[in-house]
C-alpha cells in the first residue's frame, strides 16, 4: 500500500513507539489519527505532525467506536491500523507474604493488551472492509504490538507474557480471517527499545540492559520500530506474520 494520502490510526500514539510511528507516517503522506488515553499528549503529538488527537480507551466499545468515527468524519475512513497501545506488569505469582498475585492486575493487562487490541481490530477491519479495493485488491493493513517477551517471558511476567503471546496467536487467524476482504495482518515483537518507561530506569540499568543485545549492544530506537511498521505497510506479500525486533535478543529468566 502506498502510504501516501491513507487514513492512518495509531494507538497509543502520544508517547514512545507509537508517537514514533504517528510522526513516521505522517512524514511520508498519511493523514494521522492519535489515539490514546492521554489526551493532551495526543494532542500534543497530532498538532505537530498535523493529524488529529482522539481520545480513546481501547477497551471499551463506545470509546473506541467513538474514536473512530471521530477520526474518519476528518480523514475519511482509516485502511492502515497502527495497534502500538499497551501497558507492562512485573508480579510474581506468590508474593512475598505468600499471598497469591492480584488477580486484578492480569485481568487489566490482558484486558489493555489483548482484548483492546482485538477491539480495536474488529472495530476497523468492519469498516476498512466497506471500503473500494486498492492495487491487488488490497483494502487495509493491521499491526499488532506484541513483544519478545511472548517468547522469552521473565519471571513475573505472566500477565504480559499472556497478553503479548494472545497477540502472536491471534495474527495468523486473524489474517486468514480478513483475507477475503483485502487486509492483511502482522505483527511485530520489539525486544528492549529506549522508550519514556525505559528511561525512567537509572542509567546503570539501561546500559546493563542494552549490553546483553548482541548486535546492536544497545538499546533499539523507536525510529527503528516504525521503520518497520510502515515496511508492513507497503510490502503486500507480509500477511500472517510476526516478526522479532531485537537485535537477536533472547531474555534470561530474570
Amino acid at each position: 500500500m502506498n502510504i501516501q494520502g491513507q487514513a492512518a490510526i495509531v494507538t497509543g500514539g502520544a508517547s514512545g513507539l507509537g508517537e514514533a510511528t504517528a510522526r513516521l507516517l505522517a512524514a511520508r503522506g498519511a493523514k494521522v489519527a492519535v489515539f490514546d488515553r492521554n489526551a493532551e499528549g495526543a494532542q500534543r503529538v497530532a498538532s505537530e505532525i498535523g493529524g488529529i488527537a482522539c481520545p480513546c480507551d481501547i477497551t471499551d466499545e463506545a470509546s473506541a467506536s467513538a474514536a473512530i468515527a471521530q477520526a474518519a468524519a476528518a480523514h475519511g475512513p482509516a485502511r492502515l491500523l497502527m495497534n502500538v497501545a499497551g501497558i507492562g506488569s512485573a508480579k510474581r505469582i506468590v508474593q512475598r507474604d505468600g499471598s497469591p498475585a492480584p488477580l486484578a492486575d492480569f485481568t487489566r493487562v490482558v484486558n489493555v493488551n489483548l482484548i483492546g487490541g482485538y477491539n480495536m481490530a474488529r472495530l476497523f477491519a468492519a469498516q476498512c472492509a466497506a471500503q473500494p479495493a486498492l492495487e491487488d485488491g488490497e483494502r487495509g493493513v493491521i499491526l499488532f504490538t506484541a513483544s519478545v517477551a511472548a517468547f522469552d517471558g521473565q519471571v513475573g511476567q505472566e500477565a504480559y507474557s499472556a497478553s503479548k503471546a494472545g497477540l502472536v496467536g491471534m495474527t495468523l487467524p486473524m489474517a486468514r480471517d480478513l483475507a477475503q476482504h483485502g487486509i492483511r495482518v502482522c505483527t511485530i515483537a520489539p525486544g528492549l527499545f529506549a522508550t519514556p518507561l525505559m528511561n525512567e530506569l537509572p542509567e546503570t540499568v539501561q546500559q546493563s540492559l542494552a549490553a546483553s543485545i548482541p548486535f546492536p549492544p544497545r538499546l533499539g530506537k523507536p525510529s527503528e520500530f516504525a521503520e518497520l511498521a510502515c515496511h508492513i505497510a507497503t510490502n503486500v506479500h507480509l500477511n500472517g506474520e510476526v516478526i522479532r525486533l531485537d537485535g537477536a535478543l533472547r531474555m534470561a529468566p530474570r
